[in-house]
């Protein structure tokens, strides 16, 4: 298995649920629902696609299609219902932010109505987005700031695409990074489909995986950071991309590695290791005399094991015994750097 380019742990206190001890967490759960933290409750929690369906379906991952399709979120069920049946669940903000973006016109997205706030959490920005909503509270409004535990709406089941059945009325939660504050030109330049949403479109959002987020827990560890849990992501694949100055660098500036080899002879791109939702965890700055070839984005190495596991956002193929980015890897790179 590939290594992360960081190791170690960040300091968070300790709370104890149940006989388990778990890290306090920077974010809150969006709902009263909290059956994550029993063991075995996950039905109560996640809404599977179909009844037929286990829970995972409504888990974060390559959780859709035989592991073929990316679902970025938590589906998070419902607790209660007026007497029509539809869901009254109050959504609160996740964590301390500011209201970036909120659509109110559900068919104009697979989220339906959602809304997308931003957190600085150890000097990271994070974004939370909260979906199929049945109402944005009304005075709600851009560059409003929201604390923590504050009704930002009211659960529903909007969306432009299948419809949602009353049983597994959900809101669909993410905590996100973005991608590239450039993203409505570059869309717009790449692709013949409408943006409704300009920089909000959820394509410019990649999710990390909020589940061992809102429990504070990392595998192995009883402290959690955040910054320490993006840094140790496991790595898809590792790439070379020819430029210096887009956006994501001063953004994550905390994602940049150190290298004195390119601070002495000056820097002509960066080693970039992504796991495989896309997420740029550790950018490193990359010399001339580091680098060979003379291609803007270069492939250096694929974690086949990781590839295996999740392979749903299709960034890497292999052809004979070379592995090759794919259109969608090409894509989602040359995004990163619009």
């Amino acid at each position: 298995m590939m290594r992360s380019f960081f190791r170690g742990a960040a300091f968070a206190a300790i709370i104890f649920f149940g006989a388990k001890l778990f890290a306090q967490s920077p974010f809150q759960f969006p709902t009263a629902n909290h059956a994550l933290y029993t063991p075995g409750d996950e039905l109560k929690f996640f809404a599977p696609t179909t009844p037929d369906r286990p829970w995972m379906s409504g888990s974060f991952g390559c959780v859709r299609d035989n592991s073929q399709r990316m679902h970025e979120g938590l589906d998070i069920l419902h607790l209660q219902t007026d007497r029509h049946g539809e869901p009254t669940d109050p959504v609160m903000a996740t964590a301390d932010g500011t209201v970036m973006y909120f659509s109110k016109r559900p068919g104009l997205s697979n989220y339906g109505n959602y809304i997308v706030i931003r957190h600085i959490v150890e000097g990271l920005e994070i974004y939370s987005v909260y979906a199929h909503l049945s109402a944005v509270r009304p005075d709600l409004k851009i560059g409003q700031p929201v604390r923590a535990g504050e009704v930002i709406a009211t659960m529903g089941r909007t969306s432009s695409a299948e419809a949602i059945g009353k049983w597994r009325a959900h809101v669909h939660f993410e905590l996100n990074v973005l991608v590239n504050d450039n993203f409505a030109a570059w869309f717009k330049k790449n692709s013949a489909e409408r943006n409704d949403h300009g920089e909000w479109n959820g394509q410019n959002l990649n999710g990390l995986d909020p589940r061992p987020i809102l429990l504070g827990e990392k595998p192995g560890e009883k402290k959690f950071g955040l910054l320490n849990f993006i840094r140790s992501q496991t790595e898809l694949c590792r790439v070379f991309v020819r430029d210096t100055n887009f956006p994501y660098l001063k953004r994550y500036a905390a994602l940049v590695l150190q290298n004195p080899v390119a601070e002495k002879e000056g820097v002509v791109g960066y080693e970039v290791a992504l796991n495989y939702n896309g997420v740029a965890f550790a950018l490193m700055p990359r010399a001339a005399s580091e680098i060979k070839g003379s291609g803007k984005i270069q492939l250096l190495s694929v974690n086949e094991t990781e590839e295996r596991a999740n392979p749903c956002r299709h960034f890497v193929v292999k052809r004979g015994s070379h592995w090759q980015l794919t259109d969608a890897g090409l894509r989602e790179l040359e995004l990163l750097t619009y």
